[in-house]
């Protein structure tokens, strides 16, 4: 179905594997249609609660944009490029269904930003981060420059894209770039385990607390239709009222038993 994706449906779990080992995963076009493919999949299947991204392979979740593709591009194109990377990294940000970057090996420019655009991030202890981007006279383009700052701060953040330093497991776990590191055999099952805890729970919250979480972190006013976090976070609190999930759970903790969440 995909030219550069492997996709499994595991206990209601969607793993994407970026499949361009021999070339590290690099993102090239292909990749980001496939990714906004995928995407769209896992929007519409009510049979994926979740999904986890990760690489082929050892060396690489990816280890950046290809840079082939860059060496004919004006001004105009490497804007829509950056365009289009944006908009499928949105699409992963703001799905409502819960969505782990499985990280093994290098995340490096447009990989990092890759899993940054995860709603969070799981490592093994090989791996290495970093948005060199300065190197070839660049800057991130997918959305490293926001995401980074978000997650780290301004501070390090300048810091680390201005001196294209690359950062091992246990420094992104330190700065808050990644939630977990695990041995690379592990990797999986971790991200695994994490979101079958999540799916234990109400899926429509689930879908709220991550739109009212982004809110929190974006000022785009043509993002958030001027409203601030606060504001949504109370309309969605009044809109879980409205559903059978909201209900179940009450009577569940009323009646001290295992609530039923069905997500509606």
């Amino acid at each position: 179905m995909y030219s550069t994706l492997l996709t499994s449906l595991e206990n209601n779990t969607l793993i994407v594997t970026i499949n361009r080992p021999d070339k590290l995963n690099a993102l090239n076009a292909q990749v980001f249609t496939d990714l906004d493919a995928v995407a769209d999949e896992i929007y519409a299947n009510p049979e994926i609660k979740s999904a986890i991204i990760t690489g082929a392979g050892a060396k690489a979740f990816v280890a950046g944009a290809d840079i082939s593709e860059f060496s004919s591009m004006n001004k105009e194109q490497a804007m829509a490029m950056a365009k289009r990377g944006q908009d499928v990294f949105f699409k992963i940000e703001n799905s409502r269904k819960p969505i782990i970057a499985a990280v093994n090996g290098f995340a490096l420019g447009g990989g990092c930003e890759l899993a940054m655009a995860c709603h969070f991030r799981v490592c093994s202890d090989n791996a290495k981060f970093g948005q060199p981007e300065v190197n070839l006279g660049l800057i991130p383009g997918y959305g490293g420059t926001q995401r980074l700052t978000q997650l780290i701060g301004k501070g390090k953040s300048m810091e680390f894209q201005m001196t294209a330093q690359t950062i091992d497991a246990a420094e992104a776990l330190r700065l808050n770039l990644v939630n977990y590191v695990t041995a690379p055999d592990k990797l999986l099952e971790t991200a695994k385990a994490l979101l079958q805890t999540i799916h234990t729970k109400a899926p429509v919250a689930i879908g709220k607390i991550i739109e009212c979480i982004n809110v929190a972190i974006v000022s785009d006013s043509a993002y958030t239709n001027g409203k601030s976090g606060y504001d949504r976070e109370i309309e969605c609190f009044g809109e879980c009222f409205e559903t059978k999930d909201m209900r179940e759970g009450a009577a569940a903790f009323m009646e001290k038993r295992k609530a039923n969440f069905i997500g509606e």
